[in-house]
């Protein structure tokens, strides 16, 4: 076996290591993939979250920034609390 052979061969065995069943979850005899599940439930909590800001009556220096940047945190927690 030529040099080339062995490390496309060695790629190849590399490459396919992370394949495996991704994580989904049944709801109502459909398949949704984790991150989408992760995504909605973090929506609702980054909602939840706003409506306490609003009812506190705190003031955020940049709103547009803060609660993309909490939705996007929420979801990778959940992501690797639950799916990991």
């Amino acid at each position: 076996m030529s040099a080339h052979w062995k490390t496309g061969l060695a790629f190849a065995c590399l490459a396919v290591t992370g394949c495996k069943r991704a994580p989904s979850f049944d709801i109502l005899g459909s398949y949704f993939p984790g991150w989408l599940v992760s995504l909605t439930v973090a929506l609702l909590l980054t909602v939840l979250v706003r409506f306490l800001v609003l009812r506190l009556k705190i003031e955020l220096a940049a709103p547009t920034v803060v609660y993309p940047s909490l939705l996007a945190g929420l979801t990778f927690a959940m992501w690797l609390l639950f799916l990991q």
